[in-house]
């Protein structure tokens, strides 16, 4: 048998929870080339030393992860993605895996053709590509993105619990239309502040740049550094912005629809609270007697998500399998999560585990279990109970802002 076999939970709650190495190729992930020991500095890590350190190289950091990461995520179209052969790659990738869930979720009763797509990316891959599939007319279905509006599309935690429903000329029955509700859980670059509500805009292209060919000039040394292998923190210099830019910067940079990687916080209290409301509804999904959440590309680096799903896994009716990149992860995730056997943690033991091969080889058809389980070897196996004092599971602990939500 496959890993996940589709035919093993298809009629279940299914969850998914994406992180950011579904893009990468695509999009830059967090992490940087610049050597910490005998490894390598993440942004939020480097960020985090330089904010309790009051370093003056913080705002310039930010500046690089501004250029490298959310600028070219509002710029993102599928024409720009399909430039070069990572990028068609992604796009592909995010194709396949919309195209089995949909397929899975046709499967389900008439009335609950649902899953939810969790994700903590803010770049638009997915919208992208499901006006793609949309656009070939071969299938209809709904991305519900949470927003309702025609000239103005406002977003709604309560809009996630609906869903379209065709009905026969005459009444005489009824079919819910295929649906993936899509969760941004740390933003969206497509979201925007109008008055107390979010509003979500998938054109940006009148949304003009934080930083002007000037200032990209002179970050373009502090980019290269943190992008080369050999370079320490001691190589890293401090670009030569004057304080005025670099306050004027991160004024602007503050009210970005986006979770700050230093504190895992928005700055603008409506983005907060609906932060807390999509963590109430990952946690009430994970709740549900046959609920089943499968990660991939996701460290799990957010605190209020480990924290929940840690909770979460006292519902014996929960399977969690977390789809780890390399052996490495792996470990670090098989050590995080020890002492819960409702949780997998997923590895090949000949390669690493990257978008591809999660769609041809870990999410698969029943049919193909034969072809997929002779042509690899996989570690999935439940994680082992504790046999000692010093193995038991670590502390959930409780953040005090999700005590009273979650």
């Amino acid at each position: 048998m496959p890993v996940i076999s589709i035919g093993d939970i298809y009629d279940k709650d299914v969850n998914f929870l994406f992180g950011s190495g579904a893009s990468s190729g695509l999009l830059p992930t967090l992490q940087l080339q610049l050597r910490n020991g005998d490894g390598k500095y993440t942004l939020e890590e480097l960020a985090t030393k330089f904010e309790h350190e009051k370093d003056r190289r913080l705002i310039p950091l930010f500046m690089h992860y501004y250029n490298e990461c959310i600028r070219p995520a509002e710029q993102l179209t599928i024409q720009i993605a399909n430039a070069t052969e990572e990028g068609r790659k992604v796009i592909e990738n995010y194709r396949t895996f919309l195209s089995t869930v949909l397929e899975m979720v046709k499967r389900r009763k008439a009335l609950d053709r649902r899953c939810n797509v969790f994700t903590t990316n803010y770049d638009g891959c997915f919208p992208l590509v499901a006006d793609e599939l949309l656009k070939e007319g071969n299938t209809d279905f709904v991305l519900n993105d949470g927003a309702r509006g025609f000239t103005r599309r406002i977003l709604q935690a309560r809009n996630f619990g609906s869903y379209l429903c065709q009905a026969g000329v005459f009444g005489r029955y009824q079919s819910s239309i295929p649906q993936i509700n899509l969760i941004h859980l740390h933003g969206s670059v497509y979201w925007n502040k109008m008055h107390e509500v979010i509003q979500i805009r998938y054109d940006l292209s009148d949304r003009p740049a934080l930083m002007n060919a000037e200032a990209v000039a002179l970050l373009q040394p502090f980019s290269a550094t943190l992008a080369n292998p050999d370079a320490t923190l001691a190589d890293l210099k401090a670009p030569g912005f004057t304080d005025e830019v670099l306050n004027a910067f991160w004024e602007e940079y503050e009210q970005a629809p986006i979770v700050n990687p230093t504190k895992w916080k928005f700055h603008e209290t409506v983005y907060e609270e609906h932060y807390y409301q999509m963590l109430r509804l990952l946690s009430y999904e994970l709740e549900k007697p046959n609920a089943v959440l499968i990660t991939f590309g996701f460290s799990f680096a957010d605190e209020h998500i480990l924290n929940l799903v840690m909770r979460s896994l006292s519902n014996p009716g929960l399977e969690v399998f977390i789809c780890c990149f390399s052996q490495n992860s792996y470990e670090v995730m098989r050590h995080k999560f020890k002492g819960n056997r409702n949780v997998k943690c997923v590895v090949l033991e000949d390669g690493v585990l990257d978008f591809t091969a999660f769609n041809e080889k870990i999410l698969v058809w029943p049919e193909a279990a034969g072809a997929a389980t002779a042509a690899l070897a996989v570690h999935a196996a439940p994680l082992p109970a504790p046999r000692a004092a010093e193995d038991a599971a670590p502390e959930a602990g409780t953040a005090d802002d999700l005590e009273d939500l979650i």
